[in-house]
């Protein structure tokens, strides 16, 4: 069963499930997929939980469902089903309406799910020792707290006394879209039945920004990533031993030029694997391996510190003799096995982008979701290996999209090979040529590999238009050199490269090159704007959550600290868009949400006013447009703004590509 109307369709688009999570059952015979679907009110997005047979022969079945919805999903060594939620508890209150997550249990013997812990602070992060059943999970909470009922009361207090200010003292104090503090968190650790224990005490910034963790298989220990203070407002990740019983704490692995991620233990407990980052500088990028070292303390042994790609999230096969990564390749996201001991790396798929690897306990098989430019994402599993690689029966139908993917390729000015995935419309010939709009990807470290939701081709190739998406220096992928040619130059290589791969693309007889735009979010809007200033080739510009001011977003972005270790004050004033406002002749779409605390909106505000002040027309008219998001951030995250998005980007290329009317999307009133 296919489906086709989604993309002509904005709402039928919005309604689409998206699939996010897998667990695995100790035995190996259920397979839990996170599943998101439109509410009732088509306001929000709203996750559930859905079983699939990993064995491929009988079709998905729903777990869950609530109006606050359920995800997080983690098995214990009995078989029940550990999941997060904020629903209500059958005997709740009717007016319990700001209800944190808390952890509840699916037995696996059947009968209603049950809440097993419910810390006011909420549960993040939930874990299982594999053999000892112990659970941990992290939980904020305030700082003068001793513990759990201590910090109900501070909450409490806070509520009626309608406090909302943070005293910070130490930095950050922003991620992403939200405020850090007032509570921070704090791994809490016990058995199901039992109360969760604060096993880290105040542990300040050390579990914010993106800290994972993992427990030793007999529960005794945890290893986590620690994130600890440095001079100027700087931090790093370090990792840590946490001893469960007396939550003593022992350094692992600490060195000022690493840092440390996705840390993993091995199915004895005996070793640990994980993500080693070299630190960048201003003049190089850094390089990242997978390493394992000794879980009672010893240096990490790199395993892939010869291998020109960048793994991720490690798993361990049963015996623990091989690690199961995923990383960026020439356009593809693979999944790749690791040997343990001698570090020897085997490709395992070749198409597609893969992610939530879980491997089987008898070592047969991995279960991962596999996603590509033009497939959503869905169950799939994977024969150790790679001989077999099959999807299995998920929780919706296959959604055809319309058109089809090619792949561009030319040579940069370096000589460097260049590469780029081409989303065509079906009919299109050279007869009947496609309009071209370039989407630059964000990051800058990242590939256009995967299925995208908030930049997805397939709605602008539903109205007729052909989609480059290209790799230009900076993109993961294609090894260290490729990144190098633009780390802290991003006005250079990368943008002489996009203009390359247009070039390519415009060469062929199904593209109009007289009808082009382009368009980019984050990373991708500042290059939007670096265009802009410095070609007149396209017919509009579209740039979302977008950097400008060099100088102001590297002191006013989340996390500053950073900003220095990708690019020089020299080089940010050198590859800064708004120096070339005058030479902007484009209509420009500019888009910004409030809450963009990543890229925050005086970006937005000062491109605006850069553009409209340079505006000539007797009327104090203009060609370019703000679409301005009071409550969203660098991601729009609601249904109805995401319709409005593209209503807005659709209208807009509309009006300038093909030279129609404009016409306001009627959604704005």
């Amino acid at each position: 069963m296919t489906i086709d109307a989604p993309f002509t369709d904005l709402d039928g688009y919005v309604s689409l499930p998206r699939a996010a999570g897998l667990a695995l059952s100790p035995d190996g015979r259920r397979l839990v997929v996170g599943v998101s679907t439109l509410d009732a009110k088509k306001t929000k997005w709203v996750p559930g939980l859905w079983e699939v047979d990993p064995s491929g022969e009988r079709p998905a079945r729903r777990l869950t469902r609530s109006k606050q919805g359920e995800s997080g999903a983690v098995f214990t060594p009995d078989g029940d089903l550990l999941f997060v939620s904020a629903r209500p508890e059958l005997d709740a209150e009717e007016h319990e309406t700001d209800k944190k997550a808390a952890l509840w249990r699916l037995p696996a013997t059947g009968g209603d799910a049950e809440v097993i812990a419910s810390p006011p602070g909420g549960v993040q992060g939930v874990v299982v020792a594999r053999d000892a059943g112990v659970v941990v999970a992290g939980s904020s909470m305030l700082p003068s707290a001793a513990d759990a009922e201590q910090d109900k009361e501070l909450r409490d207090r806070r509520k009626d006394e309608a406090v909302s200010a943070i005293l910070h003292e130490e930095y950050p104090i922003r991620y992403w879209d939200h405020d850090l503090g007032p509570g921070r968190p704090r791994l809490l650790a016990g058995k199901p039945g039992e109360e969760l224990r604060d096993v880290t005490g105040h542990a300040g910034r050390a579990l914010d920004f993106e800290s994972t963790w993992d427990v030793s298989p007999d529960g005794r220990t945890i290893v986590a990533v620690w994130t600890v203070p440095e001079p100027g407002g700087s931090q790093r990740d370090t990792l840590v031993a946490i001893d469960v019983a007396t939550g003593d704490r022992r350094v692992l692995a600490d060195d000022v030029d690493h840092e440390y991620a996705d840390p993993r233990f091995s199915p004895d407990g005996n070793r640990i694997a994980v993500i080693v980052a070299e630190r960048p500088t201003a003049a190089k990028i850094g390089d990242q391996w997978l390493a394992v070292l000794p879980a009672g303390g010893g240096e990490p042994r790199a395993r892939t510190a010869s291998w020109d790609r960048w793994p991720n999230h490690p798993e361990w096969t049963p015996d623990g003799s091989a690690l199961v990564v995923v990383a960026d390749d020439l356009g593809h996201s693979p999944l790749w096995k690791v040997d343990a001991g001698t570090g020897e790396v085997t490709k395992l798929t070749e198409s597609g982008s893969f992610s939530d690897a879980r491997v089987s306990p008898d070592g047969r098989w991995i279960y991962a979701l596999r996603s590509f430019v033009d497939s959503l994402p869905a169950p799939y599993r994977v024969a150790i290996d790679g001989s077999v690689v099959e999807a299995l029966p998920g929780p919706f139908p296959a959604v055809e999209v319309p058109g089809y993917v090619e792949e561009v390729t030319t040579t940069a000015a370096d000589g460097a090979p260049l590469r780029a995935w081409l989303a065509l419309p079906h009919g299109t010939s050279a007869q009947a040529p496609a309009p071209l709009l370039l989407w630059i990807h964000g990051g800058p470290l990242g590939s256009w590999n995967a299925w995208q939701w908030r930049w997805n081709p397939w709605l602008a190739v539903a109205r007729g238009y052909a989609v480059l998406l290209p790799d230009p220096a900076i993109s993961t992928g294609y090894g260290l050199d490729f990144i190098q040619r633009g780390w802290g130059e991003w006005g250079g290589a990368p943008y002489t490269d996009l203009m390359s791969l247009t070039d390519a693309a415009i060469g062929r007889t199904d593209i109009d090159e007289t009808r082009t735009a382009a368009m980019g979010g984050s990373f991708g809007g500042y290059m939007a704007n670096w265009v802009a200033g410095h070609t007149d080739r396209f017919k509009a510009i579209i740039t979302h959550a977008s950097l400008w001011a060099m100088d102001q977003m590297g002191t006013t972005t989340d996390g500053a600290f950073y900003w220095p270790r990708e690019i020089s004050p020299e080089a940010a004033s050198r590859n800064s868009p708004h120096h070339s406002a005058d030479e902007i002749t484009t209509p420009m779409l500019v888009i910004h949400g409030d809450k963009d605390y990543r890229v925050p909106v005086g970006e937005g505000l000062r491109l605006w006013w850069d553009l409209l002040s340079r505006s000539t027309a007797a009327d104090g008219s203009s060609p370019h447009k703000f679409l301005y998001f009071p409550d969203e951030n660098h991601w729009v995250l609601t249904p109805n703004h995401a319709k409005v998005w593209y209503a807005t980007v659709l209208a807009f290329l509309a009006h300038h590509v093909h030279g129609k009317e404009w016409q306001r999307p009627e959604i704005l009133g």
